[in-house]
């Protein structure tokens, strides 16, 4: 996060993005090629924590998430104030792709043979990603640098941990990565705080709000698209009986049910929301830098959840598997409706409520219930809360159509 602001004027040609009044910079080619590699990663932490669902697996699994979603968030940030067009940029880029492609392959074994290969490239693209915006910020105001220089500090003080940890082995791996992984979590939170240096605000963190907000849903829409891989590659593998069929249509109704969730009006909403803040730095970190990752963590555990009942439709849903269909579908409600909440400064969908209510009412006669049944349930909860969604918000949504184009 930076107070780094179009206002700046550099002696020499700034990396910065040019700022249109009235408008929002564009997603960039290099950023989308850029977010390639997180196609990747989320594929490997679903076959991860689907290869694993006992609770040491999912623990793994979720600490792994919180380090990729965290490296992909703070990346966006940068890219918010960065211009990709400009050759240095594109090359960091390329650089943090590459990291980040040796940090997905290390996935599966993060926790075995491969720490110390996650823990280097996951370090290097922190910090290396934050020092490249204190040279770029070199010309620009003292506050600026100064706001970069706190936080190489705490991606240094987490670095150290992360690294510890990947010489670590078996529960003290895990122990230092979770502070790791604290230290960062709690940074934004304490404006990245540093003795000498003070701290930062969130008025000072002049984000662009309409790209960050087009970069997380383009990552949702990552999670969504590994979702659809997942059931499209089970079911070519399948016999293509009548079960087959009905987890497969199961599958998909769910998951364009998710789609509208989030993109039928919410997140349009939340866009035009951010970009009308008094203060976009400090939506975009509660909407966008923290609430998001609910959202992103439930379609992941979803797209588990449909491997299962496309794989498994018959077997009596055991505690794992419950966990994983009811899961998935309540983590993303949630994250939905504190997100929406959150940016739009509004009440709790009751919709939203309603479903997570239902789904933990579903805990109850879950284990008497096969895979594919549960599985079915949830999706057409899903449904349910998307088609109430869309009912109660249709003046709303006549609005933005007539501001759209009007």
């Amino acid at each position: 996060m930076s107070d780094a602001t179009p206002a700046a004027q550099p002696r020499s040609p700034s990396l910065l993005r040019p700022r249109q009044a009235g408008g929002h910079g564009k997603v960039t080619n290099i950023e989308l090629f850029f977010d390639l590699v997180f196609v990747y990663a989320i594929t490997q932490l679903s076959h991860t924590l689907l290869g694993d669902l006992s609770l040491t697996g999912a623990l793994h699994v979720l600490l792994l998430f919180l380090a990729v979603w965290w490296v992909w968030i703070f990346t966006g940030w940068i890219t918010n104030w960065l211009d990709p067009e400009r050759l240095a940029v594109r090359l960091l880029l390329l650089v943090l792709m590459f990291a980040g492609l040796l940090l997905s392959t290390a996935l599966p074994k993060a926790f075995d043979g491969h720490g110390l290969i996650f823990a280097c490239a996951y370090a290097f693209m922190q910090v290396g990603r934050s020092a490249f915006m204190v040279w770029a910020l070199r010309y620009s105001p003292p506050a600026a640098q100064r706001n970069f220089h706190r936080i190489v500090a705490w991606f240094m003080a987490s670095g150290v941990l992360w690294m510890a940890g990947g010489l670590a082995a078996g529960e003290a791996r895990f122990a230092w990565w979770i502070g790791a992984l604290a230290i960062e979590y709690l940074g934004p939170a304490l404006y990245f705080y540093v003795p000498g240096l003070g701290r930062s605000s969130t008025r000072e963190w002049d984000v662009e709000g309409g790209h960050l907000a087009e970069r997380c849903s383009l990552f949702v829409i990552i999670a969504l698209g590994e979702s659809v891989v997942v059931t499209g590659s089970s079911f070519a593998e399948s016999a293509r009986g009548v079960d087959a069929w009905l987890a497969f249509v199961t599958a998909f109704v769910g998951c364009v049910a998710m789609w509208w969730i989030y993109f039928d009006i919410g997140a349009e909403r939340g866009s035009r929301s951010i970009r009308k803040s008094s203060d976009p730095g400090r939506t975009a970190r509660l909407g966008y830098t923290y609430l998001h990752l609910l959202i992103v963590a439930g379609i992941v555990v979803s797209a588990v959840g449909d491997e299962l009942s496309l794989g498994h439709p018959h077997e009596v849903a055991t505690r794992a598997d419950v966990a994983v269909l009811l899961g998935g579908p309540a983590l993303y409600l949630l994250g939905n409706a504190l997100f929406k909440q959150a940016v739009n400064q509004t009440n709790l969908p009751i919709s939203h409520l309603l479903g997570i209510g239902v789904l933990l009412a579903l805990c109850w006669p879950a284990t008497s219930l096969s895979v594919l049944a549960l599985a079915g349930a949830t999706t057409a909860l899903l449904v349910l809360v998307a088609v109430w969604e869309t009912l109660s918000l249709r003046s709303l949504r006549r609005e933005l159509y007539d501001a759209e184009h009007g």
